[in-house]
């Protein structure tokens, strides 16, 4: 016998969109637009406990941790508020995380997702609609996992908070992948990971109906849409420290999703009509800390640099490759060697072969000899880094010449040399019109 894990929920609502006029959406704004979606989604319900489910720290300019921080001074005084950042299989958030994100929310209302442990099968993707979604190229079910307190029937309200913005493993970030991989179970991340490694994260980056998307849809229209769940979508990019908000979207429904699709590819979608030979990517050192995170520099960047090109990674605070402790040994012991010389260690391998997301990390993370990596460290050594198969330079010489505090977004000179600079990778995604055409 199957448990029966839904709850009663409403019909998908009509989205609630705001978009900012000349200027970004201020925080009287966000107020304002927060108690409207609060009125909407609890009109007619007896509120008293709800669970909110935000990034971590690694989403910092998604500006979810404002709207949390917000929701939750509108909504402790009337009802019990739980608090489940989307770790995925990222390191808990440290007290200072905390405090930097979520501002004026007591520690205990936050809790720990374990996506070895914690979670609970709700359903599966069959294989064949996998199989069908990807083209042949996968054929095997995926299971539905979510965090156990996902299924607790004492919440009224589930409220999932996130940006979306072009990704490498779905297209693009947030929506249902919010919950069944932020929240999710390790064969969920594994597989999901390795389709769009599979597919070609080329073909999906700044795309909506990718592989994993659908298999993510057909997620939420048979096992998510029966919970009491919303969501609260943002589209920013970075405002210094900060971030400035350019839309948000409110709903239960996909048309939510697909309206900030459409801001975000012209807000965060950078065509370039030349290929640079060089580029030149800050980590902000309080958002990376790990290579597993920070490789979004190699993800958002590889459709614009010219073939033979090269990525220098200025990475302050970088000291791990991986996330967690057994990621980070399988990371180290294979390194970043390629699409198909991971694949064959998959099949050889079977500690890659029960850790596909790492696998898929990375072939992610490597250039497939198309362009050469550099890792800018303080904190990691020149034998660590070149085993992992990426070259070495040290942080604090490097920036003598790439000072982030004096370069642009944008093409710069440098000595005579021209590059091209991001200052942050996570908000956007970078490709030649070519390339992008191409795919």
């Amino acid at each position: 016998m199957t448990e029966d894990f839904r709850h009663t929920a409403g019909c998908n609502m009509k989205a609630l969109i705001k978009r900012a006029g000349n200027k970004p959406i201020s925080d009287s704004e966000l107020s304002k637009y927060l108690d409207k979606t609060l009125s909407r989604f609890t009109a007619g319900k007896k509120v008293q406990k709800i669970l909110i489910v935000p990034p971590d720290f690694t989403r910092f300019y998604s500006m979810s941790g404002k709207i949390t921080s917000m929701l939750y001074a509108k909504l402790k005084d009337s009802c019990t508020v739980d608090i489940l950042p989307a770790l995925g299989t990222h390191m808990p958030m440290t007290e200072k995380e905390l405090n930097d994100m979520f501002e004026g929310i007591p520690h205990d209302r936050f809790f720990v997702h374990d996506w070895k442990n914690d979670v609970v099968k709700i359903g599966e993707v069959p294989k064949e609609f996998v199989n069908e979604v990807s083209e042949g190229l996968v054929n095997e079910k995926m299971d539905v996992e979510v965090n156990k307190m996902f299924l607790d029937k004492t919440y009224d309200l589930i409220i999932s908070v996130g940006q979306v913005v072009p990704h490498e493993v779905v297209g693009m970030a947030n929506y249902t992948k919010n919950i069944v991989v932020g929240i999710g179970g390790n064969n969920m991340i594994n597989k999901s990971h390795m389709l769009g490694a599979f597919y070609g994260m080329e073909r999906m980056m700044g795309r909506d109906h990718s592989p994993v998307r659908k298999v993510f849809d057909y997620a939420q229209e048979k096992y998510l849409s029966s919970f009491p769940l919303f969501y609260i979508l943002t589209v920013t990019t970075q405002n210094g420290p900060s971030a400035d908000i350019h839309a948000l979207y409110a709903g239960n429904g996909r048309d939510a999703f697909e309206a900030g699709v459409k801001d975000s590819l012209e807000k965060n979608f950078t065509f370039l009509d030349e290929e640079p030979e060089k580029i030149v990517v800050y980590l902000d050192e309080r958002e990376f800390k790990t290579t597993w995170v920070g490789n979004k520099a190699i993800y958002r960047t590889r459709m614009a640099i010219a073939e033979g090109g090269e990525l220098i990674i200025l990475a302050p605070e970088v000291k791990r490759f991986g996330e967690d402790d057994e990621n980070d040994r399988l990371i180290r012991k294979y390194g970043y060697i390629g699409r198909e010389n991971i694949l064959k260690k998959v099949d050889e391998n079977d500690d890659l072969k029960n850790n596909l997301s790492v696998a898929a990390h990375i072939i992610h993370g490597s250039s497939d000899g198309k362009f050469n990596i550099s890792y800018a460290v303080r904190h990691m050594t020149k034998e660590e880094i070149e085993k992992a198969n990426f070259k070495y330079l040290d942080y604090d010489e490097t920036v003598k010449k790439y000072d982030p505090a004096k370069l642009k977004d944008g093409f710069n000179y440098v000595d005579g040399e021209k590059i091209f600079y991001i200052s942050n990778p996570a908000l956007g995604l970078w490709s030649s019109r070519k390339k992008f055409e191409e795919q």
